[in-house]
């Protein structure tokens, strides 16, 4: 099978700082890989170097082809990118923020189809945003902002989608509906690469984790081979419990016993 996304020797060096050792990656067409790490690990210079948006050395291909040789709108057809921190345009509403998002799939000058629109609207109602259509992006709360900037890239319906801690700013109920969202999206054959700081979530959903530290990859494979207590204290410098039950994999803190407040006499 043909790889969807595949680096060899893929690395990132900045300022003579190597941000990203030599890496080989490969991923399957229609499975989620999550990229986990302690700050500074590497974790989003990987996926920006994956997807073109860093200056690297080495390869990437999707599905068979050299993305270096691919034109801008044959790659946005194919790869969909959620930076931690995108550029906003001042004065957007969420509707032709989200728009943007259709552009490989139409001429350049020509206005939006009914079939742009409706992807778009689809897109909206399954991100909880039908009600903020015609608020300004800037308008927005940062939760609300980040599902906008998710429901852009969904708007490509490219099979490869890559997003960086897709969850940020998201409250509980709305990590949900992001997470299931991405998950029925993995289901019906996209692929899912992701950065995730929650461990337990990146556990539950991906198929695949793979540990990054210091710019180099120290483990690749399910969830049990990753979250171990062992990795958890060595790359993450954490006091954790690892739990297993019925293939979920949960990582806690151990904490301390509450000391008790005393009075002053």
């Amino acid at each position: 099978m043909t790889a969807a996304i595949r680096a060899e020797q893929l690395a990132v060096t900045i300022d003579k700082a190597t941000l990203l050792h030599p890496t080989d990656l490969s991923v399957e067409p229609g499975s989620w890989l999550s990229i986990i790490g302690p700050n500074g690990a590497g974790k989003s210079t990987l996926l920006r170097a994956l997807v073109g948006a860093a200056r690297s050395k080495g390869t990437v291909t999707v599905n068979g082809v050299d993305m270096a040789s691919m034109k801008r709108t044959e790659r946005a057809r194919t790869l969909a990118w959620v930076p931690q921190v995108p550029i906003i345009p001042t004065g957007f509403r969420v509707i032709d923020y989200v728009l943007l998002g259709r552009t490989p799939h139409r001429h350049p000058l020509a206005a939006e189809r009914p079939e742009d629109l409706a992807v778009v609207q689809d897109v909206l109602i399954d991100l909880d945003l039908g009600d903020f259509a015609d608020r300004e992006v800037a308008s927005l709360s940062g939760g609300e902002r980040q599902r906008v900037i998710i429901a852009r890239a969904l708007a490509q319906q490219a099979p490869i989608l890559l997003l960086d801690e897709p969850t940020t700013a998201l409250d509980l109920g709305h990590q949900q509906e992001v997470l299931l969202l991405l998950d029925r999206l993995r289901n019906h054959g996209q692929t899912i690469i992701s950065t995730m700081h929650d461990l337990s979530l990146a556990g539950h959903f991906a198929d695949r984790l793979v540990l990054l530290a210091a710019g180099r990859v120290v483990a690749d494979g399910s969830a049990a081979d990753v979250l171990t207590e062992q990795n958890m204290a060595e790359y993450y410098n954490a006091d954790v419990t690892v739990t297993h039950n019925n293939g979920t994999v949960t990582v806690m803190p151990r904490i301390a016993p509450r000391i008790p407040r005393t009075n002053p006499s």
